[in-house]
């Protein structure tokens, strides 16, 4: 081997190997989870430092969707003023409709509407915890070394605030970027695509213009998504604070996606891509499930889920898909615990809870339908399985978009289905070659990285609790106001110098015109 090509491959050796070392000394690690599927995979992290040696505290709600206790960690439960029923409907009412008519523009008012009525509740549960005294007095003597939350929810960043710990952030994005634009990203209009604009990174006029005015409609939006959550941190914190200078705090943030998934933009040195966390390791199916894919033949299976927190659908919707997989020689593995649709074809397996990675995994599966989560794609991606996707709500819809522009997916609306047009969805994916080849392209250059995403992720949280904190990765863009930001001060001084230096300058040329002109003149002979 050449020198030129060994140092090089001794040093990744060496990265690889200082990555592998657990820590000399375990961390205490505070978790404020963010409920829902938030918390599917910061869980896999979670465990993953427990395992490390790390001592992991998690805070739990009484009532919550699908944060529960565990043996891999100590679980703190605390109260909250209202109960599971209360909660469960609050979730209903933010995914109801979806499913029955098309969305409308002013259902994106309500869509709005019902996510800051969810987000709401949430911020009860945070004051709720904020207000235990007797829980806060023993977090605070906790001596913990860092917090790691999700911050679509505001309650981790306000309780690091209050300790005076780091804080690792683990997301997949915020509303109106609030994410990017509290940590100071730059994002240009020019290539960077407003979230549900319908546009990609490479953009026409027309689309620009339209890029530019979604971006002030996404203004708007943004004060009246995070105004409880400001009300919630001067409450806390101080009158002069907002969520968005509490954000900017954060040491790390943890990013469950990349540019397989992502348009090419900027962004910090503080900013870590981990998409694809959730990808385990293949393990074994059950017995029973095992034989029913392998026997699936030549033509293989389709796997079925709308997510962790979607198990059914109206039972009119559900009779289109049986009508439709009866049609298809594929067998089907559906998670779906709804009333049973009549005359179920025998190549359809239905479950109330599928291993869903393990599936995708296997080689006969042809094709991937699901609601566009990025816990599935990501998934889909790293098996490169082909997807028809069902965007619901959230950030389903843009996420869905990205898909379909690189190739790998058919988006159908789940509204307006019908038997006809979910047999042609299928047959694209499944018999056109091109997205099978668009997939393994894109799982290849997913799959191409020096680090998996879990390793990097445990190695910047350990990284802030070693240096207690990240203060040199944070950009110095903080600590200026946006006229000194966007150097309008320095143009407006060096346009004034040059008004003046011109003025002067016509001054000078027209004194000398002058004087010039004065001598030239000749004097009248007197008579």
């Amino acid at each position: 081997m050449s020198r030129g090509v060994w140092f090089p491959a001794l040093g990744l050796l060496a990265w690889l190997c200082c990555l592998s070392l657990g820590p000399v000394e375990g961390g205490k690690v505070l978790v404020v989870p963010v409920d829902g599927s938030h918390w599917l995979s910061m869980k896999i992290l979670v465990k993953e430092l427990s395992e490390r040696g790390h001592e992991i505290l998690a805070l739990v709600p009484e009532t919550s969707l699908l944060i529960h206790g565990s043996e891999s960690f100590k679980t703190e439960v605390y109260p909250v003023p209202f109960t599971q029923a209360e909660l469960d409907g609050n979730f209903k009412e933010l995914k109801d409709g979806v499913f029955l008519k098309p969305p409308k523009v002013t259902d994106l008012f309500i869509n709005l509407q019902r996510l800051v009525d969810f987000t709401t509740m949430q911020v009860t549960a945070c004051e709720s915890l904020l207000n235990n005294q007797p829980l806060m007095g023993r977090l605070r003597e906790g001596g913990f070394d860092v917090l790691l939350t999700d911050p679509f929810l505001p309650c981790g960043s306000v309780l690091a605030h209050i300790f005076n710990i780091p804080a690792v952030y683990f997301l997949r994005g915020l509303p109106c970027e609030m994410d990017l634009k509290a940590n100071q990203v730059p994002s240009p209009r020019s290539y960077i695509p407003v979230a549900f604009s319908g546009n990609t990174d490479i953009m026409t006029f027309p689309q620009r213009v339209k890029n530019m005015l979604m971006s002030f409609l996404e203004s708007y939006m943004c004060r009246t998504i995070y105004a409880h959550f400001d009300d919630l941190a001067r409450k806390y914190i101080g009158d002069d604070m907002t969520y968005s200078k509490l954000l900017s705090n954060g040491a790390i943030w943890l990013l469950r996606y990349d540019f397989t998934f992502e348009w090419p933009r900027p962004l910090l040195p503080n900013m870590v891509f981990i998409g694809g966390i959730n990808c385990g390791k293949k393990s074994p199916l059950p017995a029973d499930l095992q034989e029913f894919v392998d026997g699936s033949g030549d033509d293989g299976f389709i796997v079925f889920t709308l997510g962790s927190m979607v198990s059914n659908i109206p039972m009119e919707k559900a009779q289109q898909f049986v009508d439709a997989f009866r049609q298809i020689p594929q067998r089907v593995v559906w998670r779906y615990t709804g009333d049973l649709p009549k005359d179920l074809p025998k190549n359809v397996r239905l479950m109330k809870w599928l291993p869903q990675n393990d599936l995708l995994a296997h080689p006969k599966v042809r094709a991937f339908i699901t609601h566009g989560g990025t816990h599935g794609i990501y998934e889909g991606i790293c098996h490169a399985v082909p997807m028809l996707m069902f965007p619901l709500f959230g950030d389903q819809g843009d996420n869905v978009h990205r898909m379909v522009a690189r190739g790998v997916a058919v988006k159908l609306g789940i509204y307006d289905v019908t038997t006809e047009s979910l047999l042609a969805g299928l047959n694209t994916i499944i018999h056109d070659k091109s997205y099978k080849e668009n997939i393994v392209r894109l799982s290849e250059i997913h799959l191409d990285r020096p680090v998996p995403p879990l390793d990097l992720a445990v190695f910047w949280t350990e990284f802030v609790i070693r240096h207690k904190g990240a203060e040199h990765l944070r950009v110095a863009a903080h600590d200026l106001n946006w006229i000194q930001y966007h150097s309008l001060d320095v143009i407006g001084i060096l346009i004034l110098i040059i008004i003046t230096f011109l003025w002067m300058t016509l001054k000078g040329c027209l004194f000398c015109t002058r004087k010039c002109c004065g001598r030239g003149t000749p004097k009248k002979k007197k008579e």
